[in-house]
């Protein structure tokens, strides 16, 4: 796969402006980047801005917390999809994972992988706030509920993805469900090391940079 594919060009600001989303929608006709991801207000008007390409449209649900009812992300990527959304990025409840909740968790993806349906569920577990226990659990919850992807980090917790993050979670996952590394990554040799570990997908605002 060429490099350029690998990479959900990312901006989720909460004071992102149209200025910033069309900055972002330039550089993935320029650079034919695999995704836009960005908040749901703006799914519509990206949708529209990438007819004719093959970029695709990514949001996010239950963000960046995750600690909103299963019904309210329900609702959101129901929602996002009727607007245009072809990936769903969602944050697990991450307390109730750390409570030993795996029925919870498990729970909750499988809704929302019913919701998605043939569109790409890409589950965020934050590892910021889990330790390598805990991120094994996530993973395996990930597995269990059907989700197309483990994703590290919302970008908006304490750290990005690590390279440890990645090791742990494709030591669960296997090729059984692929790997989206997110947060801090903001060089060619950060993306490389990180694909190298066993990333399928890299979440990054710095899309461009990350090409080398």
């Amino acid at each position: 796969m060429e490099l350029n594919k690998y990479i959900d060009h990312t901006f989720l600001k909460a004071d992102g402006k149209k200025a910033d989303i069309d900055k972002l929608i330039a550089e993935g006709k320029e650079y034919d980047f695999m995704s836009l991801c960005i908040n749901p207000a703006w799914i519509e008007y990206v949708s529209d801005q990438l007819k004719g390409t093959d970029v695709k449209v990514c949001t996010v649900v239950g963000f960046p917390l995750g600690a909103m009812t299963t019904e309210g992300k329900v609702f959101e990527a129901s929602d996002a999809i009727s607007k245009g959304a072809d990936e769903i990025d969602m944050v697990i409840n991450i307390g109730k994972l750390k409570d030993r909740d795996l029925d919870y968790v498990v729970k909750e993806i499988k809704a929302l992988k019913e919701t998605c349906k043939d569109k790409v569920l890409k589950v965020i577990i934050e590892t910021a706030l889990l330790d390598e226990e805990e991120i094994r659990l996530a993973a395996q919850a990930v597995l269990d509920g059907g989700g197309d992807f483990v994703k590290t980090s919302t970008g908006f917790s304490t750290r990005g993805a690590s390279l440890e993050d990645v090791k742990i979670i494709k030591e669960v996952v296997g090729d059984k469900c692929k790997i989206k590394a997110s947060g801090g990554i903001r060089s060619h040799e950060d993306m490389m090391a990180m694909i190298q570990a066993g990333a399928d997908r890299i979440g990054a605002s710095a899309g461009a940079v990350l090409l080398g």
